[in-house]
This record gives structure tokens, C-alpha cells and sequence, in this order.
């Protein structure tokens, strides 16, 4: 089955390139722009499953896809961002927050996820769309640091290459999963 990951369009922070893991914000104008833009190459890839997280960043952005081809939206807790608690708001070139994000299996401090658990929720959410949606084409729309992660289940990627890999906001990303 056809599989694809989106990150959201761009917010402010995203702008300002600040952290902005589970702190909720929409997206800019230039973000609803991108949104429009992958919608038209959503309905180019025949998507007819929609799930996003329940950010307002990613419903806006698959709200566009969904205004364009009628196709519902279904929400997921387990494609929200990674949560980076304390360093949520700190500019993405913070020292400290690189060492966090290069340690895998180290909690952010003030109530964040290490990378392991992101995975967690990752992975189940592969296996969760694998058994309610064969033989569908599924647009994931979620996050930057969920996506790096997501990635990993279908790309070896070795630890020092990992933090390496960018996804823009709205770029589709294709997978191949297997039913």
C-alpha cells in the first residue's frame, strides 16, 4: 500500500526557527499557501485516507487536502510532535537541545519525550494504519521531528546520520508499506 508523510505548513515559530514540539499554534499565511499547493499533489497521488494530529498546525494543513478531494479527516494521538518540554520556544541551534536531540534515549527536560518514545508511538502507528487501512492510500499529515522518526521504519538510518535528515514543511514523502 501507498503510504505518505507530510509535515504541516510553516507557523511562526517555524519562521523564527524556534522549537515548537507540542505547543500549539496555526499556520502562517505563507503556511496556507503550502497547504493549497500539497493538496493539489494529494489528489495527483489518489490519497483517500486523511489522518492527522491533533495539533491546529497539521488539522489546518489537512484541511486543505480534505477541502480539495472530499476526503474526511481522521485525528491521531500518536502523530502528535515530539514533546521537547523545556526547550519548546528555545531557538532549534540551542546547544544544550542538539545534545538532547542527538541522545536517544534521553527525556527532554520539564515532561519530554526521548526519541525511543517517539518511536514507540511511530511504529504502532504504522501497524495501526497497516491493519485499518489496506489497500488504501494514506496521507500521514504530522511534524518535523515525528517524521524523522517515522522514517526510520522504512530507511536503516545509523545514529549519526539521523538528525541529519530535513523534512520542509508540506513536502510529501512516498513509502511502500507492506500489508
Amino acid at each position: 500500500m501507498k503510504l505518505y508523510y507530510t509535515r504541516h505548513g510553516e507557523t511562526v515559530w517555524n519562521h523564527r526557527d524556534v522549537v515548537c514540539g507540542r505547543t500549539d499554534i496555526p499556520l502562517t499565511e505563507k503556511g496556507q499557501q503550502q497547504a493549497l499547493e500539497l493538496a493539489a499533489q494529494a489528489e495527483a497521488a489518489g490519497i483517500d485516507v486523511i489522518i492527522a494530529s491533533p495539533l491546529i498546525r497539521a488539522q489546518q494543513t489537512a484541511q486543505a487536502v480534505s477541502d480539495r478531494i472530499g476526503v474526511p479527516i481522521l485525528t491521531e494521538p500518536l502523530l502528535i510532535e515530539q514533546c521537547f518540554g523545556d526547550f519548546e520556544g528555545c531557538d532549534r541551534h540551542n546547544p544544550q537541545y542538539l545534545d538532547y536531540k542527538r541522545n536517544f534515549f534521553r527525556r527532554f527536560p520539564g515532561g519530554g519525550e526521548s526519541l525511543v518514545m517517539v518511536a514507540q508511538r511511530a511504529y504502532s502507528l504504522i501497524e495501526k494504519v497497516k491493519r485499518e487501512h489496506a489497500g488504501h492510500t494514506v496521507l500521514l499529515v504530522g511534524h518535523g521531528a515525528f517524521g524523522r522518526v517515522f522514517r526510520t521504519w522504512f530507511l536503516d538510518t545509523p545514529n549519526a546520520q539521523f538528525d541529519q535528515w530535513y523534512l520542509k514543511n508540506c513536502q510529501m514523502v512516498e513509502f511502500e508499506l507492506e500489508e
